[in-house]
Order: structure tokens, then C-alpha cells, then sequence
């Protein structure tokens, strides 16, 4: 019983130290002058995914690569069919009002990138610099169409810019700026040597691969911001939001996070993922096609199909 709460525990800790980190660093690059565009463009997008990699840094320098590749093509599938099936089963997302195209082409490319240097049979540091390489193209891309979109619009840029970002108060004290930044830094590898270590000794428990409970206990776990952020966006019924941040999130996830893990040591890939769970992904992000080429809603009829197929997977899985 112990593992599973010292595993909650440090799930908590994570998403917890993921949110305080984005909101202290957010605030501090405000305070310093950075452009706000920038900082939800890097430090946002980068903070959110903090939990995945230190989840990710944490199980390769403890040899279980298991659970950080589990826990990136895990949540990948999870955002698609759970992210997006649970809020739709609550209200329609209006995704055909939606033009997140290019974004998508995108994130099928990153998935294509990554299966094939999972091909390879093991990560090592020449894949992870090619994926950082591709994030460093996309977010170069980003940054440039974000520029001339605000140079072409409105003169309110930047405030636009900052009511975008969540976390802003440009005007928060140094002192809780540090705050915020030190109970992330802090909190983080914490959280994650609790959860890795205790979703280890799980998996030996009951016999199951480290694969698996990479996939399920902490894949499902570190989607939990992503679906609290597409409920939320359901509910104010804002359908390019909810789409966004799953696109978004997945691209982060396959480029960032197994990019970054690579510089800690190599990552050797079971080849239950080459067989079966990269196809699962690969299929749950073409479920999106749809919705995002043919103008279709995500309506609470395809909310029950994408969450049927969310539970059949785990109970193959299992």
C-alpha cells in the first residue's frame, strides 16, 4: 500500500512544484524585462512540461527507461483520447471554428521523427540533439509568426500577451518571485525520485513491466493539468484552447523531454513500443485529423468513442 501513496505523494509534489516553477519564472523574466511573447512562446511551454522531464531525467539515471519512454508516449495517447474525450462527454468542443493546422502538421511530424530514431533501438544523445533540433525549427517558426501577427495587429500587444499567460503579475514582489522559484526547483526532483522509485518497486510487486505502469500510472498522472486545463476550457467554451494545448503538449513531449533525457545517458527502447504502443499513439493522433481538416465538432458522441478506446487500450495493457 505504502508504494502507491509515496507514488500519489510525489505526483502531487510534481504538479505542485511544475506550477509554482512556471509562475515564479514567468514573473521573473517579466520583472527582467523579457517580452512576454517570448515567455509564453519558452518558458511556459517549457515549464508545463516540467513534470515529464523530470520524470523522464530522473528514471533514465535510475536505469528505468521504461517508465520515461512509457510516460511520453503514454501521455501523448492520454492527451488525445482522454484529455479530449472527458470534456467533450461534458460539452461539444467546437473545433471546427479552430486553425490549428499547421501546429498539427507539425506534431505529425514530430511523431513521425520519433518513431523513427525509436527505430534505432535506443536514444542516444545524436537523437536527442535532433529532436531539440526540430524543437529549436518549430519554435523558431513560432516566434517569427507570432512577430508579424502582433506587428500587423493590434498596438495592445502586449497586453494582449500578458492576459494570455495565466501566471503574469508583472508587478509580484522579488521575494515571492524566489518563493515560487525555489519550491519549484525544490519540489520537483523530489516529486519525481518519489514517483519513479516507488512506480519501480509497483511494477515489481505485481509482476507488470516498467513499460507499463510508464504508460498508465505515470503517463495518466502528469496528463492530469492538461485535461484540468481542457475541462476548464470546455466549460468557457473555448475549443481552440483545449485543442492548442493538446497539440502543443504532445509536440513538447516528443522533441523536449526524451531530447533533453538523452544528455543524461542513453535510452534503450523495449521493443513492446516498436510492436504496439508508438502505433497506438501514432493512430490516437491521426483520430484528430477531423477535427482539424474538416472542420468537424468534437461532439460527446466522439467523446465516448475517444474514451471507450482510452479504456480498451488499458485493459489491453493489462
Amino acid at each position: 500500500m505504502m508504494p502507491w501513496l509515496y507514488s500519489a505523494l510525489g505526483l502531487v509534489i510534481l504538479l505542485l512544484a511544475g506550477d509554482a516553477l512556471v509562475r515564479g519564472a514567468v514573473n521573473l523574466s517579466l520583472r527582467l524585462g523579457v517580452p512576454a511573447l517570448i515567455v509564453s512562446l519558452t518558458i511556459v511551454a517549457f515549464g508545463t512540461s516540467a513534470p515529464e522531464l523530470l520524470i523522464a531525467i530522473s528514471a533514465v539515471h535510475e536505469g528505468a527507461d521504461g517508465i520515461a519512454l512509457g510516460n511520453v508516449v503514454g501521455s501523448n495517447t492520454a492527451n488525445i483520447l482522454l484529455v479530449l474525450g472527458i470534456p467533450a462527454l461534458m460539452r461539444a468542443l467546437h473545433t471546427s471554428e479552430c486553425s490549428t493546422r499547421k501546429n498539427y502538421m507539425f506534431m505529425l511530424g514530430a511523431s513521425f521523427l520519433f518513431i523513427a530514431l525509436a527505430f534505432c533501438g535506443t536514444f542516444t544523445i545524436w537523437s536527442g540533439l535532433i529532436l531539440l533540433a526540430a524543437l529549436s525549427g518549430v519554435l523558431g517558426v513560432a516566434f517569427y509568426e507570432a512577430r508579424v501577427h502582433r506587428r500587423n495587429g493590434k498596438d495592445c500587444a502586449c497586453e494582449d500577451d500578458l492576459e494570455e499567460i495565466e501566471e503574469a503579475d508583472p508587478d509580484m514582489p522579488y521575494w515571492r518571485v524566489c518563493t515560487y522559484l525555489l519550491l519549484g526547483l525544490i519540489g520537483l526532483p523530489l516529486g519525481a525520485d518519489l514517483l519513479v522509485d516507488n512506480a519501480t518497486i509497483i511494477a515489481r510487486m505485481y509482476g507488470i513491466s516498467e513499460t507499463v505502469i510508464g504508460l498508465t500510472l505515470v503517463a495518466v498522472g502528469t496528463s492530469l493539468p492538461e485535461l484540468a486545463t481542457t475541462v476548464m476550457a470546455a466549460l468557457r467554451r473555448q475549443a481552440d484552447v483545449a485543442l492548442g494545448n493538446v497539440i502543443g503538449s504532445n509536440m513538447f513531449n516528443l522533441l523536449a523531454i526524451i531530447g533533453i533525457a538523452t544528455f543524461v545517458g542513453p535510452i534503450s527502447v523495449d521493443p513492446e513500443f516498436l510492436e504496439f504502443d508508438l502505433w497506438v499513439m501514432l493512430a490516437a493522433s491521426l483520430l484528430l485529423i477531423p477535427f482539424v481538416f474538416f472542420k468537424q465538432d468534437i461532439t460527446r458522441i466522439w467523446g465516448v468513442i475517444l474514451s471507450v478506446l482510452y479504456m480498451a487500450y488499458m485493459i489491453v495493457l493489462f
